[in-house]
This record gives C-alpha cells, structure tokens and sequence, in this order.
C-alpha cells in the first residue's frame, strides 16, 4: 500500500507538471514567404488604417493628443512601405474588446477538474457545500 501511495503521488506530480507545460502556447515557425510590397500592398494596408481611423473611438483619442484625423493620415502617408504594413499589421490584432476572458475561464476549469481528480485518486474528499 506505501508503494502504491508514492506512485500515486509522483503520478499527481507529473501530471500537474504536464498540465502546466501543456497550457503555455507554443511558438509557430509557419510564416509566409516575403514578397515584393508593390502599389496594391500599401493600398490595402492605407485601407486598414483609414478605417480604423474612421472610428470614433480613435477620433476621440487623436482629439485628446491634440491631432486631427487629417493631420494623422497625412502623417502617416509620410510613412514607408514597410512602416505602413506593421502598423496596419499591428492594428489589425488590436481589437477593442477582443478577449472575453473565455480562455481564461475554460483554463481554470480545466484547473478545478484536474484538482479534484488528483485529491480523489490520492484518497482525499473533496466536499462541495
């Protein structure tokens, strides 16, 4: 019975130990092949920005910092090629409201089950009143 006892308690820490490797995300290595920016790119990347530009959201804030959306589009034209499609690359991730924390909460559930099948399965009870 004592051995039984340790193996499950070196079994609960392995698995404790693999649920916390398993819930890091893993960095891709997939990534397109780099192409020539021509015309069209830019275009579609002013696109991107003139809408996002086009939010009162965002008017509100160039307002606070003192810019007309005139004035930050003709800033922005002043840009490269390169320049222009990170910045509409990085606005295109930057959505208002984008987490609703259900990551967060599938994982923590996830948690709370993994933690009472280890109390169980190493003989304590888990009492929910």
């Amino acid at each position: 019975m004592m051995l039984n006892k340790s193996f499950l308690k070196l079994l609960s820490l392995y698995l404790v130990f693999a649920v916390v490797l398993i819930s890091f995300p893993v960095q891709g290595w997939a990534m397109f092949l780099p192409i020539e920016h021509d015309a069209t790119a830019r275009q579609v990347d002013m696109a991107s920005i003139q809408k996002s530009l086009e939010s009162t959201m965002i008017k509100q804030r160039l307002m606070e910092f003192g810019l007309s959306p005139q004035e930050a589009a003709a800033r922005i034209n002043t840009l490269s090629d390169k320049q222009i499609h990170q910045f509409a690359s990085q606005l295109d991730s930057l959505q208002a409201g984008a987490d609703d924390g259900l990551g967060l909460l599938i994982f923590l559930l996830v948690v709370a089950i993994v933690t009472v099948i280890i109390l169980e399965a190493t003989g304590h009870r888990v009492v929910v009143r």
